[in-house]
């Protein structure tokens, strides 16, 4: 059984939680979501929780059972308290800033490099290193500050390019220039008669 699936998602006060057929949308005070449950899952809707119930017990069927759940928990989420990610720039000369719904970075290329907000998406760039992606959507918030970090990974060398705030990038220790003594043959180098 699955803890997940069978966990109610308790619906706050300011939120209009409505079902038409297999199409759920969820309304809160910072905008809609709507979500396409399969066929095999029902829910069962009071007045201030829902319970995702499913109709058999195959494979498929279960892993389904506890995803469904925690999306419409996530919408739920989502439409209360908007999602957000936060990344920053690792770097000499790096810098974020914001034009209008764009997001400028500055991260060693030639040119600057543009990222559009899609409908639903802000970005909020603090001390010009510094980037917030929010939104009421988990999974489009993920996409976006994925596609900004993918701008510039970060170097294993240096820790240079673009990170999620606190995350470890585990460094490379880089090539030594000691072989020997300076200057000196190898041992065991044959030398000639």
């Amino acid at each position: 059984m699955s803890r997940i699936g069978n966990s109610p998602i308790l619906i706050p006060t300011e939120v209009r939680f409505e079902k038409t057929g297999q199409k759920v949308s969820v309304t809160g005070s910072k905008g809609i979501l709507t979500l396409t449950v399969d066929r095999s899952i029902s829910l069962e809707i009071t007045d201030n929780q829902v319970l995702v119930k499913r109709k058999n017990d195959q494979k498929k069927v279960k892993a389904l059972h506890g995803l469904t759940r925690s999306l419409l928990a996530n919408m739920v989420m989502g439409v209360t308290n908007l999602w957000g990610k936060n990344l920053e720039l690792i770097g000499v000369g790096f810098r974020a800033q914001t034009s209008g719904n764009k997001l400028i970075l500055n991260v060693g290329f030639s040119h600057p490099v543009e990222i559009t907000a899609p409908e639903g998406i802000t970005f909020e760039v603090a001390d010009n290193t510094k980037i917030k992606v929010s939104g009421i959507d988990k999974q489009l918030v993920g996409q976006i500050a994925a596609n900004i970090k993918k701008v510039r990974v970060p170097d294993v060398y240096k820790g240079k390019g673009i990170r999620y705030e606190g995350e470890y990038i585990r460094k490379k220790v880089g090539k030594s220039a000691k072989v020997g003594a300076a200057g000196a043959p190898s041992a065991g180098g044959g030398g000639g008669k």
